[in-house]
């Protein structure tokens, strides 16, 4: 399903392009027309760049790296801070401050120095100062939470850049490009598409135009959380089978070992029962092998006997 119509991006403006006097001849593939005196920005074309660039942002968003969003316009900056700040995402909406990517380590410096006044506040240090002391410190703490607040979860560069428009930002523009982050933008027909890696053409100055746009790329973005969460989910539920598994394997084990492992006393206790056993058994069979010696020899005393008394009766018949 498309991010995005022909018709959503025709109601919020997103067409309208500058003055032709003022237009980038390097925009001319990404316009239409040119209506009394204003060039028209072709959506078809819009739609297509508005696409690839929510499915580079989201697959960025999926590996768990961060997005910065740049864009300190008065029509976009309560645009950008609004929405982005849901999606835990930094952004600057104040102004850019200067090495701020190329001179990354000394902005953090700044965030961490933040962090130091609110710890100095919460540990009672804050109110062993004098009241021009307090003042001075609330006055600092409130200059960087206005500049620096937005990006104090950013402890890398950022793996991204999104800029509303180019050439307002072109600072911001030149420091991503010197340290290869790739830059999407929302570019307009006085600007030069090619200094960016994902332009989208589009009306930078209309909030509607930037609310459209912005929001997609938050939509996108979110998209690739969703996923990341679920494939941890499913690496977790993976994880905890295969555990499962070498535990039930190391269970058997131990108790294969346990029965065939017994201990010495054992051992020679029922070696001693077998033994027993097996002189019972002998005994069994060598008495009733005697019985039955003893039952054979009275039989033949008692067939001797008669055979006797036998021959005694013969000779002892009378004569005749």
């Amino acid at each position: 399903m498309p991010r995005t119509n022909f018709n959503e991006l025709l109601d919020a403006g997103v067409h309208f392009g500058h003055l032709r006097r003022k237009w980038n001849p390097a925009m001319a593939p990404y316009i239409f027309m040119e209506r009394n005196g204003i060039h028209i920005i072709d959506l078809q074309k819009t739609v297509v760049k508005i696409e690839d660039a929510a499915s580079a942002i989201k697959q960025i968003a999926k590996s768990g790296r961060k997005v910065l969003f740049v864009a300190t316009k008065k029509q976009a900056k309560d645009i950008v801070a609004e929405r982005i700040n849901k999606i835990n995402m930094p952004y600057v909406t104040e102004r850019w401050p200067g090495g701020m990517l190329t001179n990354f380590p000394t902005i953090r410096k700044a965030v961490k120095k933040m962090s130091l006044i609110d710890k100095m506040m919460t540990d009672g240090t804050f109110d062993t100062l004098s009241k021009r002391e307090r003042l001075q410190v609330t006055r600092q703490r409130a200059k960087l939470e206005k500049n620096l607040g937005s990006i104090a979860d950013l402890t890398r560069l950022p793996a991204a850049m999104f800029v509303v428009d180019i050439s307002k930002e072109h600072i911001a523009v030149r420091e991503a490009r010197r340290l290869s982050i790739p830059v999407f933008a929302m570019v307009d027909t006085n600007s030069n598409p090619n200094i960016v890696d994902f332009p989208i053409p589009a009306n930078d100055d209309a909030s509607k135009s930037i609310l459209l746009i912005v929001d997609i790329m938050a939509k996108a973005i979110e998209e690739g959380l969703e996923e990341r969460k679920l494939e941890k989910e499913k690496e977790g539920a993976v994880k905890d089978k295969k555990e499962m598994k070498e535990e039930g394997k190391k269970t058997k084990a131990r108790k294969f070992t346990l029965k065939s492992e017994k201990p010495k006393e054992e051992e020679i206790e029922d070696k001693d029962l077998e033994i027993k056993e097996e002189e019972i058994e002998e005994e069994i069979e060598e008495d009733e092998d005697l019985g039955d010696e003893e039952d054979i020899e009275n039989e033949e005393e008692e067939i001797v006997e008669d055979v006797d008394d036998e021959e005694e009766g013969k000779t002892e018949k009378p004569k005749k």
